[in-house]
Order: C-alpha cells, then sequence, then structure tokens
C-alpha cells in the first residue's frame, strides 16, 4: 500500500513513519514514497497518481491546486490529527487488501452399505449416517480402506423418495455423487464445508 505523507512537524511524521512500516505482513504492508514537513503540493500529487498512493496529511492541509489536481486524478487525500488513527485506518485497509483464508468444517461421517443402480441417475449409495450431519451442496470425499479416493460435491440426498437438505446421524439415506459413479459398499463418505476466514493482520 504505497502512501505519500506530509506533516506539521518533523517529529510527527518521523512517528508517522515509524509507525506504518512497521504494520503488515510479508503479504501486504504500507511503503512510505514520501514523506515531508509541510502541506500538500502539486508535486505530491503528481507522485501519488504515477504509484496509485494515498496521500496522508497530517495536521496540514493541501493548497488549492493540489485540490483541484487530487480531485482531476482520482487521488485519495485523507487529513488526520491523530496518529493512532492514521495507523487504525491504514491496518484496516491493509486487512481489507489481504486473501480471505479458506478452513474445513468436518460435517460428518457415512457409511455405504448398498449400492443401487438408477436409470437416468447413475449409481446411488444406500448410507447410514455413522457420525455428525451430512447436508446436500457440501463438499465429500469419498474413503475406500481410509484412503480418499474422489473428492466433490454430493449431487443428490434422499430420505426414502424425498429429497431433503440435511440428514442426521443414526439415519439412512441415499446419496449419489455430481460427476462420479466409482463407489462400494463399505466405503465412507466424509461430508464437509469450506468457509472463508476474513484475514486479520
Amino acid at each position: 500500500l504505497p502512501v505519500v505523507i506530509k506533516g506539521d512537524v518533523q517529529g510527527s511524521v518521523e512517528a508517522i513513519v515509524s509507525t506504518l512500516e512497521k504494520m503488515g505482513t510479508d503479504q501486504v504492508k504500507v511503503r512510505v514514497l514520501h514523506s515531508a514537513v509541510g502541506g500538500v503540493n502539486e508535486s505530491d500529487i503528481t507522485l501519488a497518481k504515477a504509484s496509485e498512493a494515498l496521500v496522508i496529511g497530517f495536521n496540514v492541509r493541501a493548497n488549492p491546486q493540489a485540490r483541484d489536481l487530487a480531485r482531476r486524478d482520482a487521488v485519495e487525500i485523507r487529513y488526520y490529527s491523530i496518529i493512532y488513527d492514521v495507523a487504525d485506518d491504514l491496518r484496516k485497509a491493509l486487512t481489507g487488501m489481504l486473501a480471505p483464508t479458506l478452513k474445513e468444517r468436518f460435517l460428518g461421517n457415512a457409511e455405504i452399505r448398498e449400492v443401487f443402480n438408477i436409470t437416468k441417475v447413475g449409481k446411488v449409495a444406500g448410507c447410514f449416517i455413522s457420525e455428525g450431519t451430512v447436508k446436500r451442496g457440501a463438499k465429500v470425499r469419498l474413503l475406500r480402506d481410509n484412503v480418499v479416493i474422489h473428492e466433490g460435491s454430493l449431487g443428490q440426498l434422499k430420505r426414502f423418495k424425498d429429497d431433503v437438505r440435511e440428514v442426521r446421524e443414526g439415519y439412512e439415506c441415499g446419496m449419489s455423487f455430481e460427476n462420479y459413479n466409482d463407489i462400494q459398499a463399505g466405503d465412507v463418505i466424509e461430508c464437509f464445508e469450506v468457509e472463508e476466514v476474513a484475514a486479520t493482520l
């Protein structure tokens, strides 16, 4: 995140630069392109435009020419009077740049008791839910002798002949996979969801 920093006194400018340079991770960090004492001028805006940087004014303002140029070139100028606010705002901006992490959540296991061949559908697994819950649309892994042989999505989930959203532990159901038919009695279906977790600094 490139920034240009202008402040009222050297001490403030140095404190802001020092605070911002400590922030971030290997993926995202603040890069101070230029820092100086004085109001925001046209050369600050030109530099910010070339690098798509944010201009920070600490207890200073932009002169009219710089304001007009910033408006024309769509350069953002943010004004602050408290160093903590600068750090807090930029921390939020950096967090927004981080890619979310993916976290897997186990839902349940089903044992395949029988396999049925159904016209126009293909193979359907007659299952017993041995643990947790199985949900339609969830991600699934097919395990044979504790080895993963397929990973995909659950196509159909039925109780008797009715489509259902989920089946809980202790119940039987019929399941089929999307675009996959190599299933056998004795296989285990592991059902899980993948959640996006917002990244933090």
